[in-house]
């Protein structure tokens, strides 16, 4: 059966510094604590729905295209970096008071909204009731026993998604690309369609469809990875940070699942690890990365505005 992404109650942009614009929508209960959800590299928000459509009755969760991605503008590779990335979550988040009001704030992010959230908080400032980071792809320092490791797996990264195919007939051709992808086997029914859905729009004037984020845009972030020197503590955030990542221990695992355990026990984090997923937890196991979720908003007693 299709997954479908609900009507929000509400849609409003935020302009970012150098003009483009990124495109939320707002769900859920406006009375409660605010839920601000991000997205992976090269994917697009929509496509966490069974993830987040959890939270509807109780939460004001709102949905967010980071730039290059989903339903947001597009803007130049330049500017496609983790210092402008935390810059526009500042402004994302100005923006979102502004339209809606002030009210406590959990930030809900995954790979690289996480890393990007990291950068935001320690090096440009607290602004949240809460953080969550779902398995952000923390690089330790070269000397640390993990680095090797996550070397090749951004390298990887930056090979795949150079070769990445942009251009597709249409969406029927990229869900099946992605049905036939082994990195994508665990997907829950439906998810392969919808994403195709999600990081795909259609070419103006033309019977193609492109994706949204480039291979040139993708890439860039996951070259960058390597260079971010960005292994803080817990204690270095100035509120409550949860760490979820996925699992280590699984048999093909990603890189991620070693470097945010050693992160987590190294640095004091509230880690946690998702049994049997990989990066995309949230996309293979939404209702065990919605409990982590719910159980942190009740030990800080979030769930309450």
């Amino acid at each position: 059966m299709p997954l479908t992404v609900p009507a929000p109650a509400a849609r409003f942009e935020i302009a970012m510094e150098d003009g483009p614009k990124v495109r939320l929508r707002r769900y859920g209960n406006p009375s409660g604590t605010r839920l601000l959800v991000g997205h992976g590299n090269g994917f697009a928000v929509d496509a966490y729905v069974p993830f987040w459509q959890q939270f509807l009755a109780d939460y004001d969760v709102v949905i967010c295209d980071f730039r290059n991605h989903g339903q947001s503008d597009r803007s130049a590779k330049e500017r496609h970096v983790y210092a402008q990335l935390a810059r526009d979550l500042d402004r994302i988040a100005d923006g979102v008071e502004a339209e809606l009001g002030k009210r406590s704030t959990v930030a809900v992010m995954h790979s690289f909204s996480s890393r990007t959230a990291m950068k935001h908080a320690i090096e440009i400032g607290w602004r949240w009731s809460g953080l969550v980071l779902y398995d952000p792809p923390n690089v330790p320092p070269p000397s640390h026993p993990v680095y090797p490791a996550m070397e090749i797996f951004e390298n990887r990264l930056v090979q795949f998604a150079g070769g990445r195919r942009r251009t597709f007939n249409s969406v029927d051709e990229l869900t099946q690309e992605l049905k036939e992808s082994r990195a994508t086997a665990r997907w829950i029914e439906g998810m392969h369609e919808l994403m195709a859905r999600s990081v795909l729009r259609k070419d103006e004037g033309a019977e193609t469809w492109s994706l949204v984020c480039s291979p040139e845009i993708e890439t860039a972030i996951y070259a960058e990875a390597l260079k971010l020197n960005l292994w803080p503590k817990a204690t270095d955030y100035g509120g409550p940070v949860k760490l979820v990542g996925c699992d280590p221990d699984m048999k093909g695992a990603p890189a991620t699942g070693m470097a945010n355990r050693a992160l987590g026990m190294e640095m004091g984090y509230d880690y946690e690890a998702v049994p049997n997923t990989g990066h995309l937890q949230q996309i293979e196991r939404p209702d065990a990365c919605a409990q982590i979720l719910h159980a942190f908003l009740a030990k800080h007693h979030l769930t309450k505005p």
